[in-house]
């Protein structure tokens, strides 16, 4: 772990009195090998009424989350070991799509895309206000727990694959059901809606992401290609979403 990150940085405690009652049944992994951080992010997380369990390696997070439903998951990026991006990129690729909230010392712009590539929904840089962290959490939350705007049905034909939105979960032909992120249930949402239309990037961006982090267009590709490993019976060779050359993309049912 870099140095930088096991410095003692100046939190802001930012509890408050908020709390309702669904938010007290909310479970969160917390990820972070140094005492003072997790000490303190554990304290308001509780204090908020979150349920919280702490691990402190990347190996021992990962078992838990083979075993254990979270709400979401704040990951240290420069852990012992396995790093936070490596833990990120495993537990995608084993289905998890719970929200991830990277936490770290590094600013550069390089280590922000590389979390957000490997699987981050969101990246927060340390010294961190607490306030903000747990509006984060809570925001993060709010969206994977149902916040998709669904008017009619709950569930899509995409490709050869049944997405079922309520679930955030996607079952494959051979009837494996994968767990979906927040952004990929609302990139899949969003192709699904726009049969036809060649949908760039910065379109895509804008709707999926938002304001909420700093992605770039390679990130939608990374999120396109983990998709077509789901609804394309050939996904070296797309039929259904397609890659329209120097502009983004377009779904074809």
């Amino acid at each position: 772990m870099d140095t930088n990150e096991g410095a003692n940085p100046s939190y802001e405690n930012g509890a408050d009195d908020f709390e309702d009652e669904e938010q007290s049944e909310m479970r969160v992994l917390l990820v972070e090998d140094d005492n003072l951080i997790g000490t303190m992010v554990r304290l308001n997380l509780e204090q908020d009424g979150y349920q919280v369990e702490w691990q402190r390696s990347g190996e021992a997070a990962l078992q838990v989350l083979r075993t254990v439903r979270y709400d979401c998951v704040l990951l240290d990026i420069g852990l012992p070991g396995m790093s936070g991006t490596e833990v990120a990129k495993y537990a995608r690729k084993l289905g998890l799509g719970t929200p991830i909230i990277m936490l770290t010392a590094r600013d550069e712009i390089e280590s922000k895309i590389s979390a957000l590539d490997g699987g981050a929904d969101d990246y927060l840089c340390k010294p961190f206000n607490m306030a903000e962290l747990l509006a984060r959490v809570r925001a993060h939350i709010r969206r994977s727990q149902g916040s998709l705007e669904v008017p009619t049905d709950q569930e899509l034909h995409v490709g050869t694959s049944l997405v079922n939105l309520e679930r955030r979960a996607l079952r494959t032909t051979d009837g494996t059901w994968h767990e979906l992120s927040d952004k990929e249930a609302v990139l899949l949402q969003f192709l699904a809606r726009n049969p036809g239309r060649a949908l760039s990037r910065a379109d895509i961006l804008e709707e999926v992401w938002g304001m909420d982090a700093t992605p770039t267009e390679r990130t939608v590709d990374n999120f396109i290609v983990r998709l077509r490993r789901w609804v394309e019976p050939e996904p070296d060779h797309p039929r259904h979403i397609v890659t329209v050359r120097g502009w983004g993309y377009r779904y074809e049912p």
